[in-house]
């Protein structure tokens, strides 16, 4: 249930049938309970549009509202808001129901997200891509769209000529790959020291891409084994990518030479200092000269564009799909312009489909600078689990050292991961953050860790009242304003989750988890529980039951672990 979708439908017939004019309702949570449970703001810029007194027009529309199931009253208050304050027993059903209801008209949607490339192992500049584009997956699957995951990976061009000739001199037994980092080190050593080596790389570009059988072999050996790797990193991120879900550059190679020539046969190229491009008016420069799309290269060779270009050909025309999400940094927002003008300008959107950049900031150390190993290198994402996971470990210990070994671990394990993950999401996608482990790992504050305990708190609740949360059916009967406080944040997820569906900011269903054990926290203050009298116990402890599957959920939908004690 979408509780403001709801009012703002109700509050908009009321606005045209009080002032003859399809005016917008303006929705919006109250700041204060005194104020109501929702606010309809729109009174003031009814009033400017049709130069009437705000307060009279508000009157009107209270006068004109039909919501006596959902209001146990209406109030008119400052220049013109109108109070609503919800009916207890329309909150108390309401949350009988399930907690998120299907989208009406479902969509096929391709989210594109984390995309590393190939030749050398995932590191923190991945993380950002891959744990926001799929948690963005998982809130439309969870509303009912059809998502299609796209890993995008760079396993094409020339540096792989250049690994491939580094992998035959290696040996078909070699184990020079089970650390890829160390393997492009040494190669790239070799082609910049080696003029033999390197034009022998040069050659295994070209055979590479002529399809040479021998040398495709080589590569896919390269590919599968930097592949699992990758693998090995989504599964412990609790990411949702499988190998099933790779689109990779390599996939497109074949179509091309087609784009390059639709995009004649359209008379959208021009050559400049011999290579293909593309002028469009809206990009130019700060000199005031058209920006170029370069789609080919004089030498004959395609860059990152035209495979891009290729892409959106392919979401089009074979996966029929509606949006198209791209999760990348914000430093390639300009590129993605281009080749969305250009993909339209060409009709390769076919008209229907949505491109929608969806650009995050970068990820800061404590210095405010790019974040980096002590000696200035780049921080593999696998260590900096392992890192998580070893803070986490003392952590838990410190916190309950009683607790089996097995358990701490599995603790441990899903509060680092969980630390990392939601720092990053917590964030509005569009900064820059700093990354601070003493914050990440607080359990006070906007954290995994304060939410895991919120959750691990209620589940202890029904620990110590030998309580089956399976068997807790009684009504929530909201007496208190702390319970019906905490009933209006539960029935806001459905509308939390259609807005990051919509914009593309995790960060909105954080704050909304945040809000939630916060409202949690100051009803187990406010109301005892357990020793409360009959039917408030029941109805205390089923308001519970409640707060914990949607903390549980909430965190899922952000690929975050809860558990049972901590």
């Amino acid at each position: 249930m979408n509780l403001r979708a709801i009012l703002n439908e109700r509050f908009s017939r009321a606005f045209e049938k009080a002032t003859g004019e399809a005016l917008p309702p303006q929705i919006q949570l109250s700041g204060r309970p005194e104020f109501g449970d929702y606010q309809a703001n729109g009174a003031m810029a009814a009033a400017k549009a049709l130069k009437q007194n705000p307060r009279a027009i508000a009157q009107q529309v209270v006068d004109a509202a039909e919501v006596d199931d959902l209001a146990e009253r209406l109030e008119v208050a400052g220049p013109g808001f109108i109070n609503i304050h919800l009916k207890p027993g329309f909150l108390t059903a309401a949350l009988t129901e399930p907690p998120i209801t299907a989208a009406v008209t479902p969509e096929k949607v391709v989210v594109d997200y984390s995309s590393p490339n190939l030749a050398k192992e995932m590191h923190v500049g991945h993380l950002r891509s891959t744990i926001i584009g799929d948690a963005i997956a998982r809130i439309l699957e969870a509303l009912g769209h059809d998502v299609i995951r796209q890993n995008h990976v760079g396993d094409w061009g020339t540096q792989f000529g250049m690994l491939i000739a580094y992998l035959e001199e290696s040996g078909e037994d070699s184990d020079e790959l089970a650390d890829l980092e160390v393997f492009y080190r040494a190669s790239k050593q070799r082609f910049d020291s080696d003029p033999a080596f390197a034009e022998r790389a040069r050659q295994r570009v070209v055979a590479l891409q002529a399809g040479d059988p021998a040398t495709r072999d080589l590569w896919q050996r390269f590919i599968d084994i930097s592949l699992s790797h990758c693998q090995a990193t989504y599964d412990r991120l609790d990411v949702t990518l499988t190998r099933a879900d790779v689109m990779a550059e390599s996939a497109y190679n074949d179509d091309l030479e087609a784009v390059v020539a639709d995009l004649k046969a359209r008379e959208l190229l021009t050559t400049s200092d011999g290579a293909q491009c593309v002028f469009l008016d809206e990009f130019k420069g700060k000199d005031g000269k058209p920006l170029p799309v370069i789609v080919q290269k004089s030498d004959g060779g395609y860059l990152y564009a035209t495979t891009d270009l290729a892409a959106v050909r392919y979401r089009v025309r074979v996966l029929d799909a509606d949006r198209a999400l791209y999760s990348t940094d914000a430093r390639q927002t300009l590129h993605f312009r281009q080749i969305f003008a250009v993909a339209e300008a060409a009709g390769f959107t076919g008209n229907r489909i949505s491109l929608e950049h969806q650009p995050f900031g970068a990820m800061l150390g404590r210095d405010g600078k790019p974040f980096k190993t002590r000696d200035g290198g780049v921080v593999k994402l696998n260590d900096l689990l392992d890192e998580a996971v070893t803070r986490a470990t003392s952590l838990v210990a410190a916190k309950s050292p009683d607790l089996p070994e097995a358990e701490r671990e599995m603790i441990a394990r899903a509060v680092g991961i969980g630390a990392v993950k939601y720092a990053d999401l917590s964030k509005n996608r569009t900064s820059d953050y700093l990354f601070d482990w003493d914050q990440m790992l607080s359990f006070d504050g906007n954290t995994a860790p304060y939410l895991q305990y919120a959750y691990s708190r209620i589940q202890s609740i029904f620990r110590r009242g030998s309580v089956d949360p399976s068997d807790l059916t009684a009504d929530v009967l909201l007496a208190g304003e702390a319970e019906r406080a905490l009933a209006v944040v539960l029935l806001r997820l459905q509308e939390v989750l259609e807005q990051v569906a919509r914009e593309g900011f995790p960060h909105l269903l954080c704050a909304w988890l945040y809000e939630l054990a916060t409202a949690f926290m100051r009803f187990y203050e406010a109301c005892p529980i357990l020793n409360a009298e009959e039917p408030a116990r029941a109805s205390r402890l089923a308001l519970c039951r409640i707060t914990g599957e949607r903390l549980s959920l909430g965190l899922s939908l952000l690929g975050i672990q809860t558990v049972p004690r901590m």
